[in-house]
């Protein structure tokens, strides 16, 4: 008996996604549970495991198809005598083409026959989903397409034909002939399509600004360089600036609440609580998990929780879970060298910190000019729901915080 392989549910507000590297190939014998391929939604990369034991027997979807829901992605046959059923049933197929050919002769005339149109009900959907008459097979007198057979298609994971997909059309000139043979035309994976939408909706949606300061790193490093060994010996977890940094977001989210806000259409939501995300690029693009109830977590707590995170984000093993609720976000482009930069919201969110790279510079302390490890600050903000005087209240409380380190302990 044959075990199907469909897709999983894949998260709030995910419906779709697309087939990557299946792991096994028909003929394989497989276990239970073990990883059979990935599918790469809008958010994350999940692995599909092996619903039973057996040999993989069908691979319906390919790899970079789209498939819905439930859509089937192969099939599984029982017992080590599958691997070579499958072969023998593709040779019996080719050695009989003749006895195949008077059943093959009622289908073919099916679409002459389908010239009537839909069912209303079924023009709807069809409609919705996007689909053409043709793509499904209509079970009506004289083959017409009804509601059943829409939604049994719709199941199926039958998309849209791949010509009616925008992301094919190219507004680009035409390259010259010697440079075309140098091109490499690459299809953008469904994290980086999202990735892109969500910026530019972003930039398109929000009344987006960006306020600047600096910070004085000297007392975070000092404290950092006297304590590191001691805390890494206790917590297991090496002592980093995101701590510091996550801490002190926390202490200034409570005291200007509008930053840790978002806009519902005609309505603010107040976030009483701080899920901290922090981006984290990988080889597949920028994702951002989430650290939950961080404004409640000691700075050691954040520190393993940003560990085991941004491990989950380099293996691509992150869930939906991880990735969703986020109320603020800290951008660190300093640990690739950015002296500044002004980052984009992470919608619906109110606001995003961004760090970059500490730099020894000369500075005037007590009217003398010293040199110090100094780091600048950016902070974009939706200016719909946040002023500039809050804005910059929240970005001088951060820096006071990280200047001086104890008041994050005393809470002040």
């Amino acid at each position: 008996m044959a075990t199907e392989i469909r897709v999983p549910t894949l998260g709030e507000s995910v419906s779709e996604a697309t087939v990557g590297t299946w792991f096994k190939k028909v003929g394989d014998a497989i276990k239970a549970d073990e990883p059979l391929l990935e599918l790469e939604t809008d958010k994350v990369t999940i692995e599909v495991p092996a619903p039973s034991a057996g040999v993989l027997t069908e691979i319906v979807a390919q790899a970079g198809e789209t498939v819905g829901l439930g859509a089937l992605l192969g099939q599984i046959a029982a017992g080590a005598g599958a691997a070579a059923a499958a072969p023998a049933a593709a040779a019996e197929k080719k050695a009989e083409p003749v006895a195949a050919a008077p059943a093959a002769q009622p289908a073919a005339a099916a679409p002459a026959a389908s010239s009537m149109p839909p069912a209303p009900s079924a023009g709807k959907l069809l409609a919705e989903n996007n689909l053409s008459a043709d793509q499904v097979d209509g079970s009506g007198k004289r083959g017409q397409v009804l509601k059943g057979d829409v939604l049994a298609a719709v199941a199926k994971g039958i998309s849209a034909p791949a010509a009616s997909e925008p992301v094919k059309v190219q507004a680009r000139a035409p390259s010259t002939t010697e440079d075309v043979v140098r091109e490499e035309r690459v299809k953008m994976t469904r994290l980086r399509q999202t990735i892109a939408r969500r910026l530019k909706d972003a930039q398109n949606t929000a009344a987006m600004l960006t306020t600047y300061n600096e910070v004085d790193m000297s007392a975070v490093m000092s404290l950092r360089n006297r304590y590191k060994d001691i805390f890494e010996k206790k917590h297991g977890v090496k002592l980093g600036f995101m701590g510091f940094f996550t801490k002190a977001v926390t202490h200034a989210l409570k005291e200007i609440p509008a930053v840790n806000a978002e806009i519902d259409g005609t309505d603010v939501i107040y976030k009483n609580f701080c899920h901290i995300g922090v981006a984290v690029g990988t080889d597949k693009g920028l994702v951002v998990p989430v650290v939950r109830d961080a404004d409640q977590m000691s700075i050691a707590e954040i520190e393993k929780d940003i560990g085991r995170l941004g491990k989950l984000a380099r293996d691509g093993q992150l869930s939906m879970a991880d990735m969703q609720g986020g109320t603020f976000t800290i951008s660190n482009g300093g640990v690739y060298g950015s002296l500044m930069s002004s980052p984009i919201l992470n919608a619906p969110q109110s606001g995003i910190l961004g760090m970059h790279k500490i730099q020894d510079r000369p500075v005037v302390v007590g009217g003398q000019i010293v040199i110090r490890p100094m780091m600048y600050l950016a902070l974009s903000y939706d200016h719909r729901m946040v002023d500039g005087k809050e804005a910059v209240t929240f970005l001088v409380r951060v820096k006071d915080s990280l200047e001086d380190p104890e008041r994050l302990v005393l809470d002040l």
